[in-house]
């Protein structure tokens, strides 16, 4: 695998992009459509083909009916020609994209943070910015996010609430470790917890006063009752996990150190298809797991990583690569876990401990913080899992012809 090149990335990411927007030029659209998105109205604006000013048309209730009522009117009015829809990614989902592509137009749902921004503009209003998704879709300045189709969603939203569960578990936990120490009580550091030795200790602590032995009784069953849930979201994702489409490339995932079933299940499902971007670079950018730069004439300036992209698959990657800070090997909980995972896979996996364990090692020597090296690693961990996704990818098409 080659060595990180932050230029090549930026260069890579440039011409895919390049790509897609030659894509969408090859069709002509008679009118570009700006919606600025609300739970309970829509704010549309149009921009003909051509250079004239965009026109606002007022907001529109939003339900499907009144979406299907503009769609008609906009068509009518340029004579049934193609249309172009844009809206901001945020909290009312894929709905609308997919009631627009159904119609038969395009619609693209665009990175809030990627929609370029004048320093001087100090007013924010729904008509404002309705043209001004209008005048950037039409002059191309707007970068279109990827849409999961509906299985990809339930899927994503699975793998989520477990997230959120599990975070819900980890706050009861620290509750009840925080109630205990504050009063004198803590576990043997050395010993592990939240088994049932360590509850029935925590069980049989005595207070001064009988209210503080009920608080401590419902710090327990919170822990309790939040790790019942984890394990029941954990139950429920490996139940849906054989009927998913992507369920042989999750077992090839787990042929990787530090990736398990539920860590390629949320990779997949935050990600979808990763066969899509043209290099691992590309999908390096897309985590926001490159550096940040500040360049000017001869001065080159490299910041901490960029942290855009998908935030909950960045997460479960650095997660991951902490296990690389031990020496490789075959253990045996790598092949249990890895047992169905192909030849193919296993192979990339070994050589993905090798290369990895290495820089691991070798940046840490050199005196290197550990979370900064955590990073970089999981920003080469990246690599190696395009490569076994795009590897399955073309088996799975070429079973499929």
């Amino acid at each position: 695998m080659k060595e990180f090149n932050a230029e090549q990335v930026r260069i890579e990411s440039a011409s895919s992009l390049e790509i897609i927007r030659q894509a969408r030029s090859e069709k002509e659209y008679a009118i570009y459509v700006g919606l600025d998105v609300h739970k309970d109205t829509i704010a549309v604006a149009v921009a003909w083909a051509g250079r004239d000013e965009p026109e606002y048309w007022g907001e529109i209730k939003h339900s499907r009916k009144a979406v299907e009522k503009l769609i008609r009117q906009l068509s009518e009015a340029c004579g049934g020609a193609l249309l172009l829809f844009c809206y901001e990614a945020g909290p009312c989902g894929y709905g609308l994209h997919r009631q627009i592509v159904e119609s038969g137009h395009d619609c693209e749902v665009v990175a809030p943070s990627r929609i370029p921004k004048r320093p001087g503009d100090r007013i924010k209003t729904d008509r404002r910015d309705a043209l001004k998704l209008a005048s950037l879709l039409r002059a191309g300045e707007l970068t279109g996010i990827w849409i999961p189709d509906e299985e990809q969603e339930a899927i994503r939203d699975l793998c989520r609430a477990r997230a959120d569960m599990k975070s819900q578990e980890r706050k009861a936990r620290q509750q009840l470790n925080a109630f205990v120490l504050r009063h004198g009580h803590h576990w043997p550091s050395n010993k592990t917890r939240w088994t049932v030795t360590h509850y029935n200790w925590l069980e049989e602590l005595k207070f001064a006063h009988d209210w503080q032995q009920v608080v401590l009784q419902e710090y327990i069953d919170a822990v309790k009752a939040a790790s019942e849930r984890v394990a029941s979201m954990t139950d429920q994702m490996m139940r849906v996990l054989p009927q998913w489409k992507m369920a042989p490339i999750v077992d090839a995932l787990t042929a990787l150190r530090g990736i398990d079933k539920l860590s390629a299940m949320t990779l997949l499902a935050e990600l979808g298809d990763i066969s899509r971007f043209q290099s691992p670079r590309q999908l390096m950018a897309y985590l926001g797991l490159v550096p940040s730069e500040h360049s000017s004439g001869g001065r080159r300036r490299q910041g901490a990583i960029t942290l855009t992209g998908n935030s909950h698959a960045r997460r479960t990657l650095v997660e991951s690569a902490w296990s690389y800070r031990f020496p490789a090997r075959q253990t045996a909980h790598l092949k249990r876990k890895s047992v169905a995972a192909s030849a193919e896979a296993k192979a990339i996996g070994w050589k993905a401990q090798k290369r990895l364990c290495g820089r691991y090692r070798t940046l840490t020597q050199a005196g290197k913080n550990t979370k900064l090296v955590c990073v970089a690693i999981a920003r080469e961990l990246t690599g190696f899992i395009w490569d076994i996704v795009c590897r399955e990818m073309a088996k799975t098409k070429m079973v499929a012809q």
